[in-house]
């Protein structure tokens, strides 16, 4: 008798109901946000190119704050620091719950979207390193193109009207997830100035505060919010980018749930704090850092400078090719089956949609050319100019499967006997066929009724013997 064929892993196959209810709900908000990010970007740039310019200017480079706190910070860069701090924090949550009771707990399953996330930064960096290698440009921003921006993808998706079924939208999350933990790690490693061992350390003793009250099960906001802003302030002052203090608290935060527990801390807290974080503290840091002098010559240097022409073509060029291409080989070397309802060029236009790098590609622009204004614009013009090529590019390829998708989208959320469960989850269930028979002859029994009533001959089945 011949041995059963091994069993090969699936890729984009069917998500769990709990995983897909978790995915659903996280991407409305991300979506919502990401029009709000779009709608700030949009005035940044009408404000930066209008004769009210001045007024945009005066505004972003106000400094408020406590000077002998070393926090007297323009508005701008309270944006970048404090506001995206947010951000990162429900960040650092979305990467605990992955890790914990995600697409991320178990390796196997996990290795895919984390070879294409690290794929998907790695060429960019490498067509950017390229790019100015030849044209004698600055390495500098070699990270400026390697972030991708979900909720900015989201928003595309919704403006074009296409819905993505679960499996594909859960994939550009958990991309999103792993990309977003790299760009944290080379804000912490390539972005950190002189350090503070002082406040470093204060830092460190605030966070295991944090861990300690987590631990004890302590409640409250009074004690939590507090202690967030001095953790913040002294990572400020210690030279690491404030934004590692969000991130770090994120992942304290328990993502598993106890007996008696619907949701875990994590999420309750996730579900409390996305909504600030995606409606407020990004859209703020998009009107204050989107907004750059746009003119013919300026586009044009976009795509004549290496600089600014590697941003681009990272982007564009490096994210799709890195990320499709570390998947199909990740699938090939694990032998795993795609998911038999899509197709390949489903995953090419994904990837060319994580093309857009707006938030973190943003922020990475800031930091890697802070001593030179000028070119720190520019590099902002090239991340603008890249994600609406990308978003373009994957516009145009999603729409090409518009259709199937609307197919599966309908399929997945068919509910037939009405009991708020997809009938795909229940279809192969004893219970889920009983209830289908009753509902089906108390249709048929509704359908002779009615046909008595208005007088028709009964059918066949009807009549005596």
């Amino acid at each position: 008798m011949p041995a059963p064929a091994p069993h090969r892993p699936s890729f984009l196959g069917r998500l769990s109901l709990p995983e897909r209810r978790f995915v659903a709900a996280a991407l409305r908000t991300e979506t919502v946000g990401g029009v709000l990010l779009l709608g700030a970007a949009v005035i940044a740039l009408v404000w930066a190119n209008t004769p009210l310019k001045d007024s945009y200017a005066s505004l972003r480079d106000l400094h408020i704050g406590p000077a002998s706190l070393g926090l007297d910070l323009s508005v701008q860069h309270w944006a970048a620091d404090g506001l995206l701090a947010i951000f990162f924090f429900v960040a650092g949550i979305e990467l605990k719950r992955e890790l914990v009771a995600g697409e991320l707990r178990d390796p196997k399953a996990a290795a895919l979207p984390v070879i294409a996330a690290v794929c998907g930064m790695a060429a960019p960096a490498l067509v950017y390193a390229l790019v100015n290698t030849i044209g004698d440009g600055s390495l500098a921003g070699w990270a400026v193109p390697t972030a991708t921006d979900i909720a900015f993808a989201l928003a595309v998706l919704a403006v074009i009207g296409t819905s993505l079924p679960s499996s594909l939208r859960a994939f550009l999350l958990t991309l999103a997830v792993v990309d977003d933990l790299f760009a944290i790690l080379i804000i912490a490693v390539f972005f950190t100035g002189d350090l503070n061992f002082a406040a470093l350390g204060g830092a460190f003793a605030g966070l295991a505060v944090f861990w300690l009250l987590l631990r004890k099960g302590v409640r409250g906001w009074y004690v939590y919010v507090p202690l967030a802003l001095v953790i913040w302030g002294l990572m400020y002052n210690s030279g690491v980018h404030a934004t590692i203090a969000g991130v770090a608290m994120g992942l304290m935060l328990r993502c598993t749930t106890r007996e008696g527990e619907e949701h875990s801390p994590g999420e309750h807290i996730e579900h409390l704090i996305r909504p600030l974080s995606a409606g407020l503290a990004v859209p703020l840091f998009a009107l204050f850092s989107a907004g750059v002098a746009i003119s013919g010559g300026a586009l044009g240097d976009v795509f004549t400078q290496p600089v600014t022409l590697g941003v681009v073509l990272g982007l564009v060029v490096g994210k799709t090719i890195g990320i499709f291409g570390g998947t199909w080989l990740a699938a090939r070397f694990t032998k795993a089956e795609l998911n038999p309802e899509l197709a390949w060029p489903d995953v090419f236009a994904v990837a060319s949609l994580a093309g857009i790098g707006f938030t973190v590609s943003l922020l990475i622009g800031e930091l890697a050319f802070a001593g030179d204004a000028a070119l720190t614009d520019e590099v902002k013009a090239a991340v603008l100019i890249g994600s609406l090529t990308a978003a373009v590019l994957a516009s145009v390829l999603l729409k090409l499967r518009v259709r199937k998708y609307q197919a599966l989208v309908v399929e997945e959320e068919r509910d037939d006997d009405e009991d708020g469960i997809p009938d795909v989850y229940e279809e192969h269930t004893p219970e889920y066929h009983l209830r289908m028979a009753a509902i089906h002859e108390r249709k048929a029994a509704e359908h002779r009724e009615r046909a008595r009533l208005a007088g028709a001959p009964r059918d066949e089945a009807d009549r005596p013997a």
